[in-house]
């Protein structure tokens, strides 16, 4: 089976957004660490966001891994895995990828530095078997700096952590710790607003629930970057509403590259409501800050995800939001914005259903949006989605009536 190429072809990935990439050499291992060797290579996964479940040999250039989800839970199928190969000299290795469940999904990248990102040529991966027997065997030539092969571009804590550093030295960025995650690590908050402005209409935007969707946090970067930018458009946003952003909601997730869940086995974004664990917690105290202010207006959340194509999962223009029709009037005007593009929107609404669109309907009016980013996307198309919809996201709400 070949895999199907789109738009991005088979080339190099740039950096993927403007702050400082991540730095292999960095990378934090986590508590449980794995390798296996023979006398040409190494394979491990002790980094941040390695991720293989069993690791074996079959000859001196051969290498099996097996990848399983973190837990024994229902979970979904997003199948992420990562490891690094180091030799001391030129080699040629292999390494069959099988999985206790789901089956292959994401094409393999590598990088030598954490900060160039390749697809690996078709020619390379051979993929076998059908749906949850889906599995992949590719070919690797290796050098002397170590190669780290991924589900997808690692972006880790630090990545976040240094594109903060750069947005919170605006005059209009405010950078605070929202609050910890179950294992204590750092859940972040920027919020993004005119300060000499009395703007009181607040956007709340979410990323990185799901561990491996990373589609969608390249996505939210350009988009955040889009609403800080310096253009009359953005001020006169600035000045009328402030964005709330957590960028990063499950660290632990990250870190351990799990495929769906928090360190709690939960799924966050089925938490909405319940609010059973400490990360989907800090978002209700959030909302709840909001709604607690009469000087204060949440107007819509925006959670940032991928999946196997673009799509915007909505609340339907038949159900009455505030503002009215909002959703339906920024996606057409995202569409003028995107000649060549189709935007595909899904409508629909299950009442109690603890996601975070539905809930910030139902406990708030306001129209909550799922931004859905393909796997496999063009990460330069992915830089202008953002951009695009931002700019479009900006002139729909300053049409909207302020009262």
């Amino acid at each position: 089976m070949r895999f199907a190429s789109n738009a991005l072809g088979l080339v190099a990935i740039a950096a993927v957004c403007s702050a400082t990439p991540i730095q292999a050499h960095d990378y934090d291992a986590p508590e449980s660490e794995q390798s296996c060797s023979t006398r040409v290579a190494a394979l491990d996964k002790d980094f941040v966001t390695g991720a293989f479940a069993s690791c074996e040999t079959s000859g001196k250039k051969r290498f099996r891994i097996t990848i399983a989800p973190e837990d024994d839970g229902d979970i979904n199928c997003s199948p992420w895995y990562a490891f690094r190969l180091t030799s001391e000299r030129k080699a040629r290795v292999r390494v069959q990828i099988d999985y206790t469940k789901c089956g292959h999904r994401y094409w393999p990248k590598t990088s030598t530095d954490g900060e160039t990102w390749t697809y690996l040529p078709e020619s390379a991966v051979e993929i076998d078997g059908e749906g949850d027997d889906r599995s992949a065997l590719i070919t690797l030539k290796l050098g002397k700096e170590p190669v780290f092969v991924a589900a997808q571009e690692i972006l880790p804590p630090s990545t976040y952590d240094a594109w903060l550093d750069g947005l919170e030295t605006s005059p209009f960025a405010k950078r605070e710790l929202l609050g910890k995650s179950a294992e204590d690590r750092d859940i972040e908050v920027l919020t993004i607003a005119d300060l000499a402005a009395s703007q009181r209409e607040t956007v709340v935007l979410v990323g990185r629930q799901h561990p491996p969707e990373v589609t969608g946090a390249l996505a939210m970067l350009p988009f955040v970057e889009t609403l800080m930018g310096d253009s009359d458009l953005a001020k006169a946003y600035r000045a009328r509403f402030e964005t709330v952003v957590v960028p990063l909601l499950n660290p632990d997730g990250v870190v351990r590259g799990h495929w769906r869940h928090n360190t709690g086995g939960v799924d966050l974004n089925r938490d909405w409501g319940p609010f059973t664990q400490p990360e989907t917690r800090l978002m209700d105290g959030v909302l709840k800050e909001i709604a607690a202010d009469p000087e204060r207006r949440l107007r819509t959340l925006i959670d940032f995800h991928s999946t196997r194509r673009d799509i915007f999962y909505t609340i339907p223009d038949e159900l009455p939001t505030d503002p009215p029709l909002f959703t339906r009037k920024w996606l057409e005007l995202y569409q003028e914005r995107m000649p060549g593009y189709e935007v595909t929107r899904d409508a629909r609404h299950t009442v109690g259903r603890p996601i975070s669109k539905g809930y910030s309907f139902d406990t708030y009016g306001v129209p909550g949006i799922t931004f859905e980013i393909g796997d496999e996307t063009d990460r330069e198309l992915i830089k202008r989605i953002g951009r695009e919809s931002a700019i479009a996201l900006m002139v729909t709400l300053l049409e909207t009536p302020s009262n």
